[in-house]
This record gives structure tokens, C-alpha cells and sequence, in this order.
């Protein structure tokens, strides 16, 4: 697998210049693995799934701050000679995406936003266990019971715990700093990119009305709210997110070279 201004990527469909690009910016404590193959190999489009900085496979450091991730990100876009793209970001890669219409609107065609919010406030409880690795198991479990709905796979939640569990403390530690000190609420209204909100109907920890919030503040934009979904909606409903999001790249105005 490729990997561009020291970020690691998954790549699928490099050669189709017709399609804008797709660029996955995953969550707190994710890779490019929290969005499945469904969503990484969509038919017809132009992937690319990042691990960030001090995740997965990418070298470095993680960071404590949404805006330095967004730099890194139109870093990695000038080393792999994008003019612009369409950002889908889940939970931490939500504001990550945020920021980028915000700060570099000339870079973005569209925005996917997957369990967002305008402000990621952490659970205090939270903060505190990934701080320590005494307690840093004890913040997997609280983040792991947390983050599916009810009905979810046993077997699913058990991966996804195995995976958290691969990334250093430090550095879930500082993803959730980063969240917690995100906040847009009062700039959604510079927002004029297509946009699509998906939101799963069990979300506890970006509740519906975050993404309501954000459908209600952003001109261009469309909710979709994902049934029998928590707050890893592309892991517990994959077939409908990639479908919806396919469906969105598809109405997205490009020209090669763009």
C-alpha cells in the first residue's frame, strides 16, 4: 500500500480521473480498517483511506489538535498532487473534514460527515482512563460498550476493541484532547459544499440531534439517519452507508484535473 508525506493510505480506483476523490479520515483511536470494505472498494470511485499521523500504518506522532490533523491532511494532498477533494471523515475525522471546509474551502468539492458533531465535548471519564495505562483497558471497555448500538455483533465489538487496543495510549489520549476542544458551532454558516450527514438512530455519543444540528446549519446539506446504528454506523450498517455515500459522490460536480 502507497504511502504519501509519511501518511499510509488505502487506495482503490487510482485510475478512474473521471471521479473526484474520496479521501477517508477515520476516528479517535481508528485506521483505515474502521471503514469496510464495502465503503474502501466502492464501485466506481476514487478511494483513499488514510491512517493519520501515529495510527496504523502511518509513521509519527498522533496530535492533540483538530487543525494541525487538517494541515497534515492538505499536506498529504500537495504530496500526492490533489488539487481538492471530497472528505468523509467518521466522529474525530468529522471535525477533522469540518475544518478543512472552514479553513481551506478551495481544497474540499463535498463533505461526508459519519457521526459528527459541530462540538465533540469526551466524557470526562474518559479523558481521565486514557490518560493513565493503569486504566487505559478500562477506557476500551467504556468506549467499546459505548460506540455500538444494542444488537450489534458480539464478534464486531470484540475486533473493534482488539484494534483500539493496538494504538498507544498517547495517542487515543490526544484524539480525544482534540475532540474535546473542537468546537464549529458558530461557523457552520460558511459552509456552502455539498454535504451528507450520517447519523446511526442509536448513537449515544454524537446523539441525532448533533447531526440535526449540524443538517439545520449547513445550507447544502443532507441527513440520513442510519436504523439500528450506533455511533460506528459504517462497521454496523455498511452496505447503506456505502451505498449513500456512493450515491453522493455521484452528485458531486468534477472535471479531471480540478
Amino acid at each position: 500500500m502507497p504511502v504519501t508525506n509519511n501518511i499510509f493510505y488505502f487506495s482503490n480506483g487510482a485510475e478512474n480521473a473521471s471521479r473526484p476523490p474520496l479521501v477517508f479520515i477515520h476516528g479517535a483511536g481508528g485506521t483505515h480498517l474502521h471503514w469496510p470494505h464495502q465503503v474502501r472498494r466502492l464501485s466506481n470511485q476514487r478511494v483513499l483511506a488514510l491512517d493519520l499521523p501515529g495510527h496504523g500504518k502511518s509513521a509519527g506522532f498522533g496530535s492533540q489538535s483538530i487543525s494541525d490533523y487538517a494541515n497534515q491532511i492538505v499536506g498529504f494532498l500537495d504530496a500526492a498532487r490533489l488539487n481538492a477533494a471530497v472528505f468523509i471523515g467518521h466522529s474525530m475525522g468529522s471535525a477533522i473534514a469540518l475544518t478543512l471546509a472552514l479553513n481551506f474551502p478551495k481544497r474540499v468539492l463535498g463533505l461526508g460527515l459519519v457521526g459528527s458533531g459541530a462540538r465533540l465535548r469526551v466524557n470526562p471519564q474518559i479523558l481521565e482512563s486514557t490518560a493513565s495505562d493503569l486504566l487505559f483497558p478500562h477506557a476500551i471497555k467504556l468506549i467499546n460498550e459505548a460506540e455500538f448500538s444494542a444488537n450489534v455483533s458480539p464478534r464486531l465489538k470484540e475486533l473493534a476493541a482488539q484494534r483500539m487496543n493496538e494504538i498507544r495510549p498517547s495517542v487515543l489520549h490526544g484524539d480525544f484532547l482534540a475532540c474535546n476542544e473542537f468546537d464549529v458551532m458558530s461557523r457552520l454558516a460558511e459552509i456552502s459544499k455539498p454535504t451528507l450527514i450520517l447519523c446511526g438512530a442509536d448513537d449515544i455519543l454524537t446523539p441525532v440531534k448533533y447531526s440535526e444540528f449540524l443538517h439545520s446549519h449547513i445550507a447544502n446539506s443532507r441527513l440520513v439517519i442510519v436504523p439500528d446504528a450506533g455511533h460506528m454506523a459504517m462497521l454496523e450498517a455498511p452496505q447503506t452507508v456505502a451505498d449513500e455515500i456512493g450515491a453522493f459522490a455521484d452528485s458531486i460536480r468534477f472535471r479531471a484535473g480540478q
